[in-house]
């Protein structure tokens, strides 16, 4: 029986609303016909309550800490899959067999070749321009190679577009880190599976080791943990942006300048500032104080999250990996010190346990990569790097999707 909610106005008007179940997860009051039935809009900002579109990609129930790709637990994908996979699941709707996910890898070294145009691009920019605007102007400029080649018309079929964008976006960040730091790039090595490539093409031979395999490793887990996140912020701008006829890769653009703000990628990039500042001050105490006083404007970057009321399952993960680094590392390093001394506190401290601020996966990830000497200005372009999973799956989604159409929010009007 198809369940409906009754909305009764003051002027006696009474409308029913069919409510909506999905797989898993909550309800949802299907409310598109509101205004036609009663002349209302509804009020949300930030889209708090708002479901914007129906995915069978990404799961995640915040209260539990339950994250999902295609019905799939995140902890049991980073343990037994490596990113590779993971992209071949998000993009196809299952794993690959051990040949698929052979030739899969072929192909994703087939389609890496930078064009020209955009390395211009990237050398362009004052080496210092942060990376995240060069990241953007290269989506633009193969947004312009495609407009170049199709013109307005979509192709939402041929997923090799989007297998393109996956599989260059590795060899354009790296481009990017190597050309502000006056190094020259690397090729790709078609030897070396998808983490082990860029981890050579950033840094070269200098993890040659057995430490290049613990932290190819560990960023293969971030790639995975980051690649689809539901309808966030940067995914839903690449939605609004190809919700208007907009191909893939000028959809991306869009999804990197929306990632790049600090309530978003960029906290990863923050929690180590964050971190630099309160091991500069050589009082970590104070600044636990100061988190724990409502009155104080300091915040804890890198702790609690909007969706997970939950330990984050991304940064239980995580946290395993950084531990593991960390111990094989033996770095003395401050910065390091003070990281491991404020998550263990957050993770005992009754203040924080009741307020469920626990350390997130931007904690985590960005004492991995301080700890593999990533520089922070880089975070959030290998944020975007493993997100353009997310995105070009759910571009196409939406492109296939025929309840699709043009967003087009409304809005409360309190002007003259």
């Amino acid at each position: 029986m198809d369940k409906k909610a009754l909305l009764e106005l003051n002027n006696g008007l009474k409308v029913e609303l069919p409510i909506l179940s999905g797989t898993i997860g909550p309800d949802v009051l299907n409310i598109k016909d509101l205004y036609k039935a009663t002349g209302l809009f509804t009020y949300d900002p930030g889209f708090i309550s708002t479901s914007s579109c129906s995915s069978a990609i990404t799961f995640i129930d915040g209260d539990k800490g339950v994250l999902r790709y295609r019905g799939h637990d995140v902890a049991d994908l980073t343990e037994n899959n490596d990113f590779t996979a993971v992209i071949y699941l998000l993009l196809y709707g299952k794993l690959p067999s051990s040949n698929q996910h052979r030739t899969f890898l072929l192909k994703i070294k087939e389609l890496s070749k930078v064009p020209e145009q955009v390395i211009d691009v990237i050398k362009a920019f004052p080496k210092t321009a942060h990376p995240m605007s060069i990241l953007i102007a290269c989506f633009a400029s193969l947004s312009a190679l495609y407009y170049e080649k199709h013109g307005t018309n979509i192709n939402n079929k041929d997923l090799n577009f989007g297998i393109s964008a996956i599989a260059q976006i590795p060899v354009i960040v790296a481009m990017i880190y190597r050309y502000i730091n006056d190094q020259a790039f690397i090729n790709t090595n078609n030897e070396l599976n998808y983490s082990e490539n860029f981890l050579k093409m950033m840094f070269g031979d200098a993890f040659n080791n057995d430490k290049g395999t613990l932290f190819a490793r560990a960023l293969d887990k971030i790639f995975t943990l980051h690649a689809d996140h539901e309808q966030n912020a940067s995914t839903t701008a690449v939605r609004l942006v190809g919700s208007a006829g907009s191909n893939l890769l000028a959809s991306l653009s869009a999804g990197v300048a929306t990632l790049w703000g600090p309530a978003h990628g960029g906290a990863n990039e923050a929690t180590i500032n964050m971190l630099e500042e309160i091991r500069q001050s050589g009082d970590i105490d104070k600044f636990i104080e100061k988190a724990r006083d409502d009155k104080d404007p300091f915040r804890l970057m890198g702790f609690g999250h909007r969706i997970y009321k939950n330990y984050d399952p991304r940064a239980r993960i995580l946290k395993d990996t950084c531990d593991e680094i960390l111990d094989k590392l033996e770095q003395n390093n401050e910065l390091l010190k003070v990281a491991k001394k404020l998550g263990e506190t957050a993770l005992k401290d009754e203040y924080f346990i009741v307020r469920k601020l626990y350390p997130n996966v931007d904690f985590y990830s960005g004492i991995i990569m301080n700890a593999i000497n990533i520089p922070s200005n880089m975070f959030t372009p290998i944020f975007a790097l493993s997100r353009t999973t997310g995105w070009v799956t759910q571009w196409y989604e939406m492109m296939s999707d025929r309840e699709t159409k043009v967003y087009r929010p409304r809005q409360l009007y309190i002007g003259k």
